[in-house]
C-alpha cells in the first residue's frame, strides 16, 4: 500500500511525482521557449511527444494530490507566506494541466497533428503542394496557441516563485521543507 503524506514524511509517490513532473515541465518550458524563439522546428516532435507522455503522469499527480490532500507545512509560516504558497501551488497544478491540453489541441486543430515518437495520435493535415498545414479550425488553434504561450509564461513565473520559496525555506528559515521533498523524514 502507498503511504499517505504526513507532516514528518512525504510518500515516495509524492516525491517521485513532484520531481518527475517538475523536471520534465521545466525541460519542456526551456525547449518550448528555445524552439519558438529560434524557429527550431526539429524540436517540435520531441516537445509534443514528451508533452503527451508527461500528461499521463500529470493526471496521476493531480489525482494523488487531491486524494492525499494538500501537504502540511513543514513549519509555521506567516499567513501571507501560507497564502502565497497555496496560490503558487494552484497555479502550478492548473498550468501543468493546461499546458499539454492546449498544446495538443493547438497542434491538432492547426493541422500539424500530434505524434508520440512517430506513433500518430492525431493526423496532420498538410497541403502537399503548398507544403504547409491546413488548419481544421484556425481560430480555435490560435486561441489554444495563445493559451499555451500565456499559461507557459505564467507557469515559468510560478516555477521561479516555487524555487525561490524552496531556497528561502532551506537557507533562510532553515526548516525541513526541501529535505522532506527529497524524501527525508523530519
Amino acid at each position: 500500500m502507498i503511504n499517505k503524506d504526513t507532516k514528518q514524511k512525504l510518500s515516495g509517490l509524492t516525491v517521485l511525482l513532484h520531481w518527475v513532473v517538475g523536471l520534465v515541465i521545466i525541460t519542456l518550458a526551456v525547449i518550448g521557449v528555445y524552439m519558438s524563439e529560434n524557429e527550431v522546428f526539429a524540436l517540435y516532435p520531441i516537445h509534443k511527444s514528451i508533452g503527451v507522455l508527461i500528461f499521463a503522469v500529470i493526471v496521476i499527480r493531480v489525482y494523488w494530490r487531491f486524494v492525499n490532500g494538500w501537504l502540511q507545512p513543514a513549519a509555521n509560516y506567516t499567513k501571507i507566506e501560507y497564502n502565497l504558497s497555496k496560490i503558487v501551488h494552484w497555479v502550478l497544478i492548473v498550468a501543468t494541466i493546461v499546458m499539454p491540453i492546449s498544446g495538443f489541441i493547438m497542434s491538432g486543430a492547426g493541422g500539424y497533428g500530434v505524434s508520440v515518437f512517430g506513433l500518430e495520435i492525431v493526423a496532420a493535415n498538410f497541403d502537399p503542394v503548398a507544403k504547409k498545414a491546413i488548419a481544421h479550425n484556425a481560430a480555435f488553434a490560435s486561441f489554444m496557441g495563445s493559451t499555451h504561450v500565456n499559461a507557459g509564461w505564467i507557469m515559468i513565473v510560478a516555477i521561479f516563485l516555487h524555487l525561490a520559496g524552496a531556497i528561502k525555506h532551506h537557507f533562510i528559515d532553515k526548516d525541513s521543507t526541501l529535505k522532506r521533498m527529497l524524501g527525508k523524514k523530519i
